[in-house]
């Protein structure tokens, strides 16, 4: 999915970085909603999709380098992509409904390294400290939490599935898409 360099986007993220943005037409937002409730049923289950994403609330796609796309909603920064690929919520959208993705726990060792942006390894999440809350298959969408804190620090896509990270036990378990203080997390606000 995405390759180290693509997951180091955000680092420098910024207003500076936006190639575009146009409104969305009702039929696409209709698709991107879906889309979104589909990979992340809590929303519907809870009805917090019809508060994140309001029907009668106008979208805004706003365009990067790389592809790479956000889904903006009054200014706020709540959904990104990938080219054409599926929507991950921002970390601040995680830190209000934190119960909308599968969630693994890094051990305290891997911390620092996924504060950087460093994808995560098996290791980091097979260890004693770590956690695997939710099994997941490869190509999955996962909220990334810290050994001892309560709130997401990232938010990434499985590159193998959990019955593989801890059978394998090596290589990268999850690429790091968006992390705590990364150009991302540093612009709340889009003006």
């Amino acid at each position: 999915m995405a390759s180290n360099a693509q997951s180091q986007l955000f680092r420098t993220f910024g207003k500076d970085k936006v190639s575009g943005h146009s409104q969305l037409k009702a039929s696409v937002q209709r698709a991107i909603r879906g889309r979104i409730a589909e990979d992340y049923p809590w929303l519907s289950e809870t009805g917090v999709l019809d508060v994140v994403l309001p029907k009668k609330q106008d979208l805004v796609l706003v365009k990067l380098p790389e592809y790479v796309q956000l889904l903006v909603l009054n200014n706020v920064p709540l959904f990104f992509s990938m080219r054409d690929g599926p929507w991950f919520p921002t970390l601040r959208l995680l830190h209000q409904y934190p119960d909308m993705m599968p969630r693994l726990r890094a051990d305290l060792g891997a911390i620092k390294f996924v504060l950087s942006g460093a994808n995560i390894m098996c290791p980091g999440l097979t260890s004693p400290g770590a956690t695997i809350h939710d099994e997941v298959e490869e190509g999955a969408a996962v909220a990334i939490y810290a050994e001892g804190k309560e709130h997401a620090m990232a938010v990434g896509y499985t590159k193998m599935s959990t019955t593989q990270m801890r059978e394998v036990n090596k290589g990268i378990g999850v690429d790091n898409l968006h992390y705590l203080n990364d150009g991302l997390w540093k612009t709340p606000v889009l003006a």
